[in-house]
Order: structure tokens, then C-alpha cells, then sequence
């Protein structure tokens, strides 16, 4: 079994929604969105450096949205006195003190980074510029930062993304989407029998749901032809 909690890296009810999960489902494995060094920079406590020469590798838009993205998410993270990232902490605690297997899912930050750079277009660099100035995303959406949004609300918000912003929205939601249903996949055929709980950002719920479902209906289609064939 496997059971999807939806975050949000800057609110404390994302905290008691995975103690909660994990005291209902009791799992023998918890899955986090994060990779070895984002784990690595969480557990240190410090951040990150961003070199210049980072720009080689992941391209100048990348490195510009990791500077700003870290400098945003600290904003409002003092905003509502909560350190981003949190709730990843949260699980990964519950995972050692409890003795069980923990997973990293989520793509190396330093692709997503690139892939961003490279899906990025001028035409939304240049929608972004223009939004920023008009604030269409304010007006069209309230959200209080110290709650994990309502699902109602979290759909609009990615169908809104995914229409004006088709480049970020595939770098750094549907690509990563894919990537972290296949690796729930892997570890469900590894271990059959055990519970998973993944601990994701809420904007990956309903994407990440959507690809598990559509890779195992693949696998089974795929069984089935081979047993046809025997």
C-alpha cells in the first residue's frame, strides 16, 4: 500500500498531517522529495553554496530561479516562523527514530535545474516579466502560507501554471511528477508487501497518482501479454 501525504515546506500542519500518517498507517517505508544533497543540506542545518560556476552546468535561468526560489522560501518561512523544508525533516526523523527505510525520490536538483534552463522559452521569461509587474497570480489566488492549501485550490493553481508557463511547469512539476512515481513503482516491486508513505510536496499529489497509475496499468497490460504468450 501506498499512501501520498501533500505538503507545504513552509506550514506546521504539514508536520502533524505526516505525525498523524504515520501513527494511522504505521509504514515500513517513508519516501521524502528530496535528493542527497538537499537531505545532506537539511540535515546540516546550512545552506547550499550557489558558485558562479554552478551556471555551466545548469544554465543561467536555473541558477537565477535557485537563488531567488531560496531567498523567497526564507521570506516566508520567517514570515510564519517555520524553517523550509520542515516537514521533510519531520519524516526523515520518524523514519530514523523508528527504525525504518528511508527512500529519496526526487531527481537530482541540479537536472531539474537544468532541464528548467532549457524549457524555459523568451516568450515566458518575457510573460514572467509582465506578470510580476501586473500580478495576475495575486488577484486570481488568496493563500494563506501558514496552511497546507485545500486540494480545490492547488488545481487551478497548476492548470494556471501549466497554461502560461508550459516550460516551468514541465521542468519542475510533471517531469518530476514521472520521475518519483516510477521511483514509488521500484520500491513497491522491491518490497510487495510493505506500506510506503511519501511525503511530497502537494503540487506532485494528484501528478505523481495520476503517472503510478498509469505505470502500473502499463505493467499489468504488459504481464498479461506475456502470460498469453506462455
Amino acid at each position: 500500500m501506498i499512501i501520498i501525504v501533500g505538503t507545504s515546506h513552509i506550514a506546521r500542519q504539514s508536520v502533524r498531517d505526516i505525525h498523524h500518517s504515520f501513527l494511522q498507517h504505521s509504514p515500513d517505508i517513508i519516501a521524502v522529495e528530496l535528493d542527497q544533497g538537499r537531505l545532506q543540506g537539511l540535515l546540516s542545518h546550512e545552506e547550499s553554496s550557489l558558485p558562479l560556476s554552478l551556471i555551466k552546468h545548469i544554465g543561467l535561468t536555473g541558477y537565477l530561479f535557485a537563488a531567488i526560489g531560496r531567498s523567497l522560501q526564507q521570506k516566508l518561512g520567517s514570515i510564519v516562523n517555520m524553517q523550509p523544508g520542515s516537514e521533510m525533516l519531520a519524516a526523515v526523523a520518524l523514519a530514523q527514530k523508528h527504525q525504518k527505510t528511508l527512500a529519496l525520490i526526487d531527481r537530482d536538483i541540479l537536472i531539474t535545474l537544468r532541464r528548467l534552463s532549457q524549457e524555459f522559452t523568451r516568450k515566458e521569461k518575457f510573460r514572467l516579466f509582465f506578470d510580476i509587474l501586473s500580478s495576475p497570480f495575486s488577484k486570481r489566488f488568496r493563500i494563506d502560507i501558514s496552511r497546507v492549501p485545500e486540494h480545490e485550490m492547488v488545481i487551478p493553481l497548476l492548470a494556471f501554471l501549466r497554461q502560461r508557463y508550459a516550460g516551468i511547469y514541465r521542468a519542475l512539476i510533471d517531469e518530476r511528477d514521472l520521475f518519483m512515481a516510477k521511483q514509488l513503482f521500484s520500491l513497491q516491486e522491491a518490497h510487495p508487501h510493505a506500506t510506503i508513505l511519501a511525503v511530497v510536496g502537494l503540487g506532485h499529489k494528484q501528478g505523481m497518482e495520476h503517472y503510478f497509475a498509469q505505470i502500473t496499468k502499463n505493467r499489468t497490460r504488459s504481464i498479461d501479454q506475456q502470460n498469453a504468450k506462455l
